[in-house]
């Protein structure tokens, strides 16, 4: 095994570099599910750090879901498997993971009226301080927490959308009664970073853990803005397809 040291960066816990470093591993496709992790002893010599540091990462890791201890036996690669998700000029959260699980869902967590920052004005082609509806949900599949969403909608436009949204379940759904029987991708931005505590918890995921984040802008027919959203995905559950 070869070495690699972990130094404190950008105010980064060790023990969390070294977690980064493990999900590395099995999204890289180093380690498979059901393989087994060296020893705590070897991983404290192949990251320069003591033991305590190690145990600490695998302990937020099986937290995760990302390894699991048998007693006796050692830390071993519990899911490695992650869904693709497909980015491209029509992407649909229900679509785009057809035929990878069995069940899909979603949950409205608020909604509320705010006014456009600049930012959100030029995103959806509206006036600085345009009333806007800000929805906030996440996504399931298989019981599993996928995707955390912020979104926003011309309030004008789409007033009530946040009740269709209840109703049908789906943005895609609940748009066809605003008349929008199709709708494409205007931009997309893809970024990574550690999730914050709020994303964690509804996403269930370790402290530490990292998410992708898509910044993207849906437009209609016309090629009018009509959507702008900012969803976070975990990265050892998802990856994006472009």
């Amino acid at each position: 095994m070869s070495r690699t040291e972990i130094a404190p960066a950008g105010g980064v816990a060790l023990w969390r570099q070294i977690a980064d470093a493990i999900r590395l591993d099995i999204i890289g496709g180093k380690l498979e599910s059901g393989d087994k992790l060296a020893g705590e002893l070897s991983l404290a010599e192949r990251f320069g750090v003591n033991r305590h540091t190690v145990r600490r990462a695998l302990a937020v890791l099986e937290e995760e879901g990302v390894l699991r201890a048998e007693h006796g036996r050692g830390t071993f690669v519990a899911e490695a498997r992650r869904l693709s998700y497909p980015i491209g000029r029509r992407t649909r959260f229900s679509e785009g993971l057809a035929g990878q699980v069995r069940q899909r869902s979603s949950q409205l967590l608020s909604s509320k009226i705010e006014r456009a920052t600049a930012r959100l004005a030029e995103a959806l082609a509206v006036k600085l301080g345009t009333r806007l509806l800000r929805q906030e949900t996440v996504s399931f599949a298989d019981g599993r927490p996928l995707a955390r969403a912020t979104g926003w909608f011309p309030e004008a436009r789409f007033a009530g959308f946040d009740a269709a949204y209840v109703e049908t379940g789906s943005v895609t759904a609940a748009l066809k009664r605003y008349g929008i029987e199709d709708y494409s991708r205007g931009s997309t931005r893809i970024s990574a970073r550690h999730a914050t505590t709020e994303e964690a918890q509804a996403l269930k995921l370790a402290p530490g853990a990292v998410v992708l984040v898509s910044d993207a802008v849906d437009l209609d027919a016309e090629g009018v803005p009509i959507h702008a959203m900012l969803t976070r995905f975990p990265a050892d559950r998802m990856e994006l397809v472009v």
